[in-house]
């Protein structure tokens, strides 16, 4: 394919090949989806920021899961960083970024229609 957009002359020139452009038909703008599949991802990903950032939020002081944690207990060095009060709150206000951007998602949204 790439041999055939190529142009090269007949002789033994020192020319520079020149490279053949696509068509202007091949450039024109894609179609916006539907509404419903917009609307359908949205929703989607408005779930998935809140529902990840809550667990981020709060994971860090259920202390159940963050204290008792096999891959935690087998790293000291990590576990003395990770029972640090200030790691534990940059974690949640991660969390609480999270569900930040899914709200902003959802309050700024737009159809895109043709």
């Amino acid at each position: 394919m790439l041999a055939e957009q190529l142009h090269l002359p007949d002789d033994d020139s020192t020319t520079i090949p020149s490279v053949t452009t696509r068509s202007p038909s091949s450039n024109r703008p894609r179609a916006a989806a539907p509404v419903w599949l917009q609307r359908l991802s949205l929703l989607v990903l408005v779930l998935f920021c809140v529902y990840l950032g809550v667990l981020v939020m709060i994971l860090p002081w259920w202390s159940r899961i963050w204290d008792h944690n096999a891959f935690i207990l087998a790293r000291p060095a990590l576990r003395t960083i990770l029972h640090n009060g200030a790691v534990r709150g940059l974690i949640s206000g991660l969390g609480l970024l999270d569900i930040w951007i899914g709200i902003s998602e959802a309050v700024h949204y737009r159809d895109f229609r043709d």
